[in-house]
C-alpha cells in the first residue's frame, strides 16, 4: 500500500504488479445533496488518519442507458451521495516527479457515464509516464437543469472544482500542476469546449483534447426554461422551484429525466423543447450563444471526430435503412442547410446511399466534424484528426461510429465492456498509434503531425489504409455548405 497526502488528508492506494499505483474514490468536493442540492460544489471535508482509496467511490446518480445502448457503451453505477470524487493512476506517487497530467471528462449526453467505468481505466497512460485523473461530475437535472436562484451548469462547476483539486494536490501524486491536459469525449469534449471560454477555468489546464465534440451550440436560457417546465409537468410539479425538484424521490426524478429525452424524440417541436430538438439532449450546458476561443487562446488543442459518428444511433436501432426521405429533408433543414442544395452535394460522393446513410453523413458533420473544424480554425496551431477504422459489428454496418475510438485512446482493446463495439481482433497497432499520439501531445504539445491551417487543412486519419497519415480535407464541398450555419 502507498500513501499520498492531499490538502484534506492522507489517502492510501494500491500498486499493481506493472508499477501503476491507483488511488480511487478521492472526494474533490462535498456531497451535493441535502442543503447543498442544486448549488455550486463546496470543498470536501478534511479527515483524520489515512483514508482508504483502493475502491471506486459513488457515481453521480443517473438512469441506465436505454436498450440497445446499455450493451454498447461502458458505464458504472455505484450508489452513494459522495459522488464528487475522482481516481488517480500514477507511475510515481511521490512529490517532485513532475510528470504530465491528463484529466478525463467522460461522455454520456450529460445524463450518463462515470469516470470509474473500466473502459476509462487510465493505467496505460500511467504506464507511459502520465498521471491520469478520472473525475465524476453531476448529470441530468442535478448538473444541468436551469433553476431559479441556483447557478447554471453545475456539472461544469464540478469539473472546474476537480481541476482545482488537481492544481492543489496532484504534485503529491507525481504530477506537474503546470502541465495539465484535459481530454474528453462527446459530452466530455463539449464540456471542454465550454471550459475554454469560461473565466473560472482559465489557467487550470494547458492542453486539451476534444474527441467527438467541440464548441457546441448548447441551450439558450429560453430553451433551458422550456426543459425545466416540461420536466416539472411530467413530475406533476406546479411551481418549478429547486425545493420542489429536491422533494421528488431520486428514482422518480431519474426516470422522468430518461422519459424526457424520449419525449423530445417522439415530438420534436421547437415550441415545446427549443434547441433540444436538434441534438435530443434536454440536459446540457446553458449558454446564450456560441462562444469560440480566438487566436489569443493559450491552450494547445487536439480536436477530432469519427468518420461515421451517427451510425451508433442508427444501426443498433435498425433505423439506418428504413429512415424516410421526408424526415431526412426535415432534419437537414433543422440543422440550418437548404435540403435542395445540400443533399445533392452529399449524394454526389455517395450515389447509392439510403436516406439513413445520408443522415449519418449530415448529422455527423453537424454534431461533430464541423464544430471540430471551426474550433481548429479559431485557434491557430491546433491539431486535427479523424478516426476512420470501421467496426466489424452489425455485419460491418456500425462503421467508424461514435465512441469507437475510446478503447484505442485508452489502449484497452481487451476490456470486456468494449467487445460489443469492437468485435474480435481489433488492431493493436492502431491503439499504439492513437494512444501514443495522445501521450505525446500531453508531454510535448504536439501529437506528431503538422498543425491544421486553412491552406492545406492537414488532418491525421487514424485507421484508414495504409495507416495514420496526414491528408488534406477530402470533403471540402460538404464542409463549405456549413459556412455561416450556426
Amino acid at each position: 500500500m502507498t500513501v499520498c497526502r492531499t490538502r484534506q488528508g492522507e489517502v492510501r492506494g494500491r500498486t499493481s504488479p506493472d508499477g501503476v499505483t491507483s488511488f480511487l474514490g478521492i472526494p474533490y468536493a462535498a456531497p451535493p445533496f441535502g442543503p447543498r442540492r442544486f448549488r455550486a460544489p463546496a470543498p470536501p471535508e478534511p479527515w483524520t488518519g489515512v483514508r482508504d482509496a483502493t475502491a471506486h467511490g459513488p457515481t453521480a446518480p443517473h438512469a441506465p442507458y436505454a436498450p440497445p445502448f446499455d450493451a454498447l457503451i461502458p458505464e458504472d453505477d455505484i450508489p452513494g451521495e459522495d459522488c464528487l470524487n475522482l481516481g488517480v493512476r500514477t507511475p510515481a506517487p511521490e512529490p517532485g516527479a513532475g510528470l504530465p497530467v491528463m484529466v478525463w471528462l467522460h461522455g454520456g449526453a450529460f445524463t450518463n457515464g462515470s469516470g470509474s467505468a473500466s473502459g476509462y481505466d487510465g493505467s496505460a497512460f500511467a504506464r507511459d509516464g502520465v498521471v491520469c485523473v478520472t473525475p465524476n461530475y453531476r448529470l441530468g437535472a442535478d448538473g444541468f437543469l436551469r433553476l431559479p436562484g441556483r447557478p447554471d451548469n453545475r456539472g461544469l462547476l464540478d469539473q472546474i472544482a476537480a481541476l482545482r483539486w488537481v492544481r492543489d494536490n496532484i504534485a503529491s501524486f507525481g504530477g506537474d500542476p503546470d502541465r495539465v491536459t484535459v481530454f474528453g469525449e462527446s459530452a466530455g469534449a463539449m464540456s471542454i469546449g465550454a471550459l475554454l471560454t469560461t473565466e473560472a477555468a482559465r489557467g487550470l489546464f494547458h492542453r486539451a483534447i476534444l474527441q467527438s465534440g467541440a464548441c457546441h451550440h448548447f441551450l439558450r436560457p429560453s430553451s433551458a426554461a422550456l426543459i425545466a417546465a416540461r420536466l416539472a409537468e411530467r413530475l406533476g410539479i406546479e411551481d418549478a422551484t429547486p425545493e420542489a425538484f429536491a422533494s421528488v424521490p431520486r428514482h422518480e426524478l431519474l426516470a422522468a429525466q430518461a422519459e424526457l429525452r424520449t419525449d423530445v424524440a417522439a415530438d420534436p417541436d421547437p415550441a415545446r423543447w427549443g434547441e433540444a430538438v436538434l441534438d435530443m439532449m434536454p440536459f446540457e450546458p446553458v449558454r446564450d450563444g456560441l462562444a469560440l476561443p480566438g487566436a489569443d487562446c493559450e491552450v494547445d488543442l487536439l480536436i477530432g471526430s469519427n468518420r461515421e459518428e451517427y451510425r451508433l444511433f442508427l444501426v443498433p436501432t435498425e433505423r439506418l435503412h428504413v429512415f424516410p426521405e421526408p424526415r431526412l429533408r426535415a432534419m437537414t433543414a433543422a440543422y440550418g442547410l437548404d435540403p435542395a442544395e445540400a443533399l445533392p452535394v452529399y449524394r454526389a460522393g455517395r450515389p447509392d446511399a439510403t436516406p439513413g446513410e445520408l443522415l449519418d453523413a449530415v448529422a455527423t458533420d453537424w454534431f461533430y466534424r464541423i464544430p471540430a473544424v471551426r474550433l481548429a480554425e479559431s485557434v491557430p496551431g491546433s491539431y486535427l484528426y479523424e478516426f476512420a477504422w470501421r467496426s466489424p459489428q452489425f455485419d460491418g454496418a456500425l462503421g467508424a461510429c461514435h465512441a469507437l475510438e475510446l478503447p484505442f485512446v485508452f489502449d484497452r482493446l481487451h476490456d470486456p465492456s468494449y467487445a460489443p463495439l469492437l468485435g474480435a481482433d481489433p488492431p493493436q497497432a492502431l491503439a499504439d498509434a492513437m494512444h501514443g499520439a495522445w501521450v505525446r501531445f500531453a508531454k510535448t504539445g504536439s501529437p506528431g503531425w503538422k498543425a491544421y491551417d486553412k491552406v492545406d487543412r492537414t488532418t491525421m486519419t487514424f485507421g484508414a489504409a495504409p495507416g495514420p497519415v496526414p491528408v488534406a480535407d477530402p470533403r471540402a464541398g460538404e464542409r463549405q455548405l456549413w459556412e455561416g450555419v450556426r
